[in-house]
């Protein structure tokens, strides 16, 4: 594909172009780029080995980089040396119309991440966040180009995890957990650092009051006792973000004050309204670590290390992390948590630098995570603020990872934000993860644009309503009567000619594809930076893994049915951010095809069975059918 030059960086600042080599190894239609350096002197921590390449005839690219400690979004260019540093995967078109996807790793001792550099370069940075190495010896990214992008990132990154040997897995060899497939509430947004047993069973009782099917909440942060909260008025949120921050976990109790009874009674009345109990907490204990006066440093001193900025935290080291963990998942169990939600978790560079190599130190805190998650609550857990790819390449078995920065109510520019972070953030974790694209509002003016996008996800679905302020007619379209969600296949992304076009100043439609009991889903949406009119087609064949020949094509919205051939294309203009559409693509054979329920944005999975063209229904309810290329609606 390319020709290489490598180097090597020092901790003294030399550059050294011998002593070091790279390689490609083929792996069917993938390339394994190897990289292998030796020096009497330590490398640069930071930057420890440099890889520069070059590709010709790129047309246009999309680099999903890490923008935050925490966080990756997308950045689309043309010429390569405007790549962003810290890029975690990057999809590039060329000229003739195939496609290419490079996706750096991190092997048993470094990261990799690429970047431009001048004359329309790459380079692959290598670093290790560790001063004392004076070797390299693994694998540096793997790279692959063909037709189909989604075929591409699927083949490169089995192909990488084969070649890694961490037990790492792709989305399909995780188990999605039971609870998940059912709606949720978290209390962050509703409560944010107020969470307390009064309003929790306030709103537990609203959800049965307004036959809202939620059957598990998060409770989210500031529910433990943090004693530098006693007694302390929370006036506005620059006040809440700053005591937030100094937060330092005393005990894993909850908060005397907010939950008199203890975490155990809330939980057993949340229980009694058919509600199960999820906790949340950081990698680190709380935002400031362990209470140095408190039970938990007195109990499990010997699980803690001192930070270089003073603040105490679990160590990473996998025996220590795990004897943490364990004891604070042990007393969440007792307490009644059916699962956990991990936050804060891609601060290994903060806290753990030069105790160890980057990808020891995450594959050992998160094994420790992992086995105490496992043992204690069934590997049910939403890993969040994780995206960096040490984090993403070294989790063996959880399942869900969050994919955007935190929602923000009423706030429309933080939309389209939000929808680019989290599609296309799950073309590179899609791959390792099912992807949580976070909480919302019911009540908020982007309400129905927000429940589209969790419909479409793939998944978990939970609201973060404040008291009093939960909307059913929002939420029903997303379950059945039980809560049940109506899941699509897989996380949610664009489709082949959305993914190296940025959306904001196209002019054309965003759309966001996914399939669904062996129909497709397709959502598009005007996302314009101004607000302008876009146009665009669709097409049975924007859907990745869609088969069938044929097909109804059924707007939910406008109930709208056209008939197209595979290759067909509909004409679909948006004229302002407020306008969007979800189509259901649904195979026709011998003229029948099932839409399912039409109150339902997910209508394929409404739909059990099949026969002839007698359909049986999940749950009753409205439906549609189309029969001689006619829209059938049965009331």
């Amino acid at each position: 594909m390319f020709e290489l030059a490598s180097y090597l960086n020092l901790k003294n600042g030399e550059k050294q172009e011998f002593h070091v080599q790279t390689r490609i190894e083929q792996y069917g239609n993938v390339n394994a780029v190897y990289v292998k350096g030796f020096s009497r002197h330590e490398f640069n921590a930071e930057f420890g080995v440099g890889i520069e390449f070059s590709i010709e005839n790129v047309d246009s690219y999309m680099a999903d980089y890490r923008h935050s400690e925490y966080w990756c979004r997308p950045e689309f260019g043309k010429s390569l040396s405007d790549i962003p540093d810290e890029t975690q995967g990057l999809v590039y078109k060329k000229s003739d119309g195939l496609f290419g996807v490079i996706l750096p790793v991190v092997s048993k001792q470094y990261k990799c991440v690429l970047r431009g550099i001048p004359d329309n370069k790459i380079v692959a940075r290598l670093f290790s966040w560790y001063e004392h190495l004076n070797y390299c010896d693994c694998l540096a990214f793997v790279c692959s180009e063909g037709e189909s992008p989604y075929e591409l990132l699927e083949e490169c990154t089995k192909t990488a995890l084969k070649l890694l040997e961490n037990g790492c897995r792709t989305r399909e060899e995780r188990r999605y957990p039971e609870i998940f497939e059912y709606l949720g509430w978290c209390s962050w947004d509703a409560m944010a650092i107020c969470v307390n047993e009064e309003d929790l069973l306030r709103k537990c009782r609203e959800f049965n009051d307004k036959k809202i099917p939620a059957k598990w909440a998060i409770l989210d942060d500031m529910w433990a006792e943090v004693h530098s909260f006693y007694g302390i008025e929370y006036k506005n949120k620059a006040e809440q973000s700053r005591l937030r921050e100094e937060s330092k976990l005393y005990s894993f109790k909850a908060d005397p004050i907010r939950f008199p009874g203890g975490l155990k009674r809330c939980i057993e009345e949340m229980n009694k309204c058919g509600v199960q109990v999820g906790m949340w907490h950081p990698t680190t204990g709380y935002w400031m670590g362990i209470d140095p006066e408190g039970e938990i440093w007195r109990d499990y001193k010997d699980c803690i290390i001192r930070t270089a900025d003073g603040r105490y935290i679990p160590s990473y080291e996998r025996e220590k992390a795990y004897k943490f963990y364990s004891a604070f998942h042990d007393y969440l169990l007792k307490c009644g948590a059916a699962f956990v939600k991990i936050d804060n978790q891609s601060m290994t560079r903060r806290y753990y630098k030069n105790l160890a190599p980057v990808g020891e130190v995450a594959r050992s805190f998160h094994n420790a995570i992992e086995a105490s998650v496992g043992e204690h609550f069934d590997n049910a857990m939403i890993n969040c603020m994780g995206m960096g790819s040490e984090d993403m390449w070294n989790r063996r078995v959880s399942p869900i990872s969050r994919c955007s920065d935190d929602f923000l109510p009423e706030d429309s520019a933080w939309f389209t934000k939000h929808i680019l972070q989290c599609s296309y953030n799950d073309l590179i974790q899609g791959q390792l993860y099912y992807c949580d694209w976070d909480m919302w509002w019911t009540d908020d003016g982007q309400a129905v644009k927000n429940s589209i996008l969790r419909a479409i996800s793939g998944g978990p679905i939970y609201v973060s309503d404040m008291l009093d302020r939960s909307n059913a007619e929002v939420i029903m379209p997303l379950v059945f009567s039980d809560g049940k969600i109506l899941r699509c296949d897989k996380p949610a992304m664009p489709t082949a000619d959305c993914i190296t076009v940025n959306p904001v100043n196209s002019g054309e439609i965003f759309k966001l594809q996914n399939t669904a009991n062996g129909s497709g889903i397709l959502a598009v949406f005007n996302l314009d930076e101004n607000g302008k009119s876009v146009k665009g087609s669709i097409s049975p064949s924007d859907v990745y893994s869609l088969i069938g020949e044929k097909f109804a094509v059924y707007e939910y919205f406008s109930r709208k049915l056209t008939v197209l051939n595979y290759n067909d294309k509909l004409d679909v203009v948006l004229n302002n951010r407020s306008e969007f559409g979800l189509y259901i693509i649904v195979p026709l054979k011998s003229g029948f095809a099932p839409i399912g329920r039409i109150d339902k944005y997910i209508a394929p999975l409404s739909v059990k069975n099949v026969s002839g063209e007698k359909i049986e229904l999940v749950e009753e309810g409205p439906y549609a059918y189309v029969k001689d290329e006619k829209l059938v609606i049965v009331e």
